[in-house]
């Protein structure tokens, strides 16, 4: 009983001196223990279920699990969400996704998002490159949402693929009813399978459960620390729609096609590499602390701009060594610092313009060219050429 309403629930923990009750909806509440009567005893469950019988002659599908809320559930004892699932846990969690491949699973890492490091990207795309060249015709990368487009485009950056790559992840954890995790794996599944033949990001399109949409892993941005659909595509549509429940796929004329050639792994990348938001009021002694890294983004205001301020110091920067670009804060839109006197200035300094990059995607870009092209000028060239669809010829939104 609990303010005069008899309530049914599953006996979870105690916090706090209370008791934890899971009911039927799906939700946890705390209740006084004297409030609680028990009914009946339930046998525990088993730690592992069955495993899940696979059709071998569906198409072999890689799982790679680095952790985040897709892979994660309720710490009864604590109350936070813990990465707890591994790849074969999902493939248990998720009825349906037996019926589109035959899945492989290998667990990479089991961290939240925020933990993720280049030094993990590039065993992330190792990863990837050896499933792929193992004969997975798509590989599924199943990540926290918070950081997730910067690891899109960073195996954008460093995977020639001739298969499908989709990252996915959940905004609600499987133990909520709201949980967004069974509709996104299953619309990962079927892009994994489908024509597409690039690096992709597959989530909730609305807030109702009727299509997922495939962002290019370098156009690709979270807008919303909560919400399930959270994640846009910037600068360009997204590449594809996945429909739910029907799982039916529809490309866009410029998704890149899966095709028969051998994957490419080019995994090097330069650590020493800074962003910065600029703010109105920065004190030039910020960018001390960039002094004697090989790169630096800046997302600056409008059109691309610092307070003239800093100019000096960029200027000291990029002659001591260091590969600056400009990018906009705006999202919308792209860098032009020919316009006003300060961009003048900043491009006199050897700031390299941005074009439409988003800062993320032009900071990981920035770590796989300086990794990969010594020579500076042909470093710069390379940050204002589009290679993976992070840069396009003029602004459609």
């Amino acid at each position: 009983m609990f303010a005069g309403k008899s309530l049914a629930g599953t006996y979870i923990t105690e916090r706090d001196g209370m008791a934890v009750i899971k009911l039927d909806s799906g939700y946890n509440m705390g209740v006084p223990f004297p409030a609680c009567t028990l009914v009946e005893h339930l046998p525990a469950a088993p730690v592992k279920g069955p495993a899940v019988a696979q059709d071998p002659s569906l198409p072999p599908l890689s799982i790679v699990s680095t952790g985040g809320t897709i892979a994660s559930r309720i710490d009864y004892r604590t109350g936070a969400v813990t990465s707890q699932f591994d790849a074969d846990d999902i493939l248990r969690a998720i009825p349906g996704l037996e019926k589109i491949g035959n899945f492989s699973t290998r667990v990479l890492y089991t961290i939240l998002s925020e933990n993720m490091t280049p030094q993990i990207w590039q065993e992330l795309a190792r990863s990837v490159y050896e499933e792929i060249r193992g004969g997975a015709k798509g590989v599924i990368v199943t990540h926290g949402t918070d950081t997730m487009a910067y690891s899109a485009a960073a195996l954008s950056f460093m995977l020639d693929t001739p298969v499908p790559v989709i990252f996915v992840g959940s905004q609600r954890s499987a133990d909520r009813p709201s949980s967004d995790n069974v509709m996104n794996a299953l619309c990962s599944a079927s892009a994994a399978v489908s024509p597409l033949g690039e690096v992709a990001v597959v989530m909730h399109e609305s807030s109702s459960d009727d299509f997922c949409v495939i962002h290019r892993g370098t156009r690709v941005r979270k807008m919303h620390s909560s919400r399930r659909d959270a994640f846009r595509s910037l600068g360009l549509p997204p590449i594809g729609r996945v429909e739910y429940p029907s799982l039916g796929i529809t490309l866009a004329e410029d998704a890149v096609r899966r095709c028969d050639t051998e994957p490419v792994l080019l995994d090097a990348l330069e650590p020493r590499c800074g962003l910065l938001y600029f703010y109105p009021g920065m004190p030039a002694g910020v960018l001390e602390a960039f002094s004697g890294m090989e790169g630096l983004v800046i997302a600056g205001t409008g059109l691309g701009h610092t307070s003239t301020g800093l100019i000096q110091g960029l200027r000291d920067l990029i002659d001591g060594g260091t590969t600056v670009v400009m990018t906009t804060q705006c999202l919308f839109g792209r860098v032009c610092d020919r316009v006003y006197d300060t961009g003048r200035d900043l491009l006199k300094a050897g700031v390299i313009e941005g074009e439409d990059m988003l800062p993320e995607t032009a900071l990981v870009k920035m770590m796989w060219v300086l990794a990969n092209e010594r020579d500076r000028e042909r470093a710069g060239a390379l940050m204002q050429k589009d290679l993976r669809g992070e840069l396009s010829g003029r602004s459609v939104s």
